[in-house]
């Protein structure tokens, strides 16, 4: 293994930032595309749409925390993530059981946004930049709070899908 010349870890650390910026925008874009379709869980909607701002914030944090190192986001790498985003969105429009993929999908996406602040948080400790270990620690606090209202509604989201199916509605647009 090569020795690690002094610049790495930096630009491991932006890489990690370009990476956080385009999994925003991908959660911006998933979170939009599902509210347009909740119609019938206006808590979730409510929820969501707090939600949906907050990602926005998480973007700007980002976009700034780039800004102070010089850097700019990445349009190809959002293209990519935002493209991969809309699409899982428009699959679980066709299911009938729409609510609890996008359920499910959103408890594992925050997760993956806890885990990626997480190691923001080390990389900006390892290069002593408190301004990006501030930033991701807020939006990490903001995600692992959206992950725990998921996980408290599961089952009573579940429990009204399946509600809804007992009462012959098979479908939730």
């Amino acid at each position: 293994m090569g020795k690690l010349i002094a610049d790495e870890p930096r630009m491991f650390y932006i890489t990690g930032l370009h990476n956080a910026h385009a999994m925003e925008t991908q959660a911006i874009q998933l979170l939009t595309r599902q509210i347009e379709r909740l119609d019938n869980y206006p808590e979730l909607e409510a929820r969501m749409r707090t939600h949906l701002e907050e990602s926005k914030t998480q973007r700007a944090r980002l976009e700034e925390v780039l800004h102070s190192l010089d850097e700019e986001s990445s349009p190809l790498k959002e293209a990519v993530l935002g493209f991969g985003g809309n699409m899982a969105a428009l699959l679980h429009t066709t299911a009938s059981d729409e609510i609890l993929k996008n359920t499910l999908a959103n408890y594992m996406f925050e997760n993956l946004e806890i885990a990626a602040y997480k190691s923001l948080i080390t990389m900006s400790e390892f290069i002593d930049h408190p301004a990006g270990t501030a930033a991701a620690r807020t939006s990490l606090k903001e995600e692992e709070e959206m992950a725990a209202w998921i996980n408290e509604r599961i089952a009573r989201t579940t429990i009204t899908f399946m509600e809804r199916v007992k009462d012959g509605v098979t479908a939730d647009h």
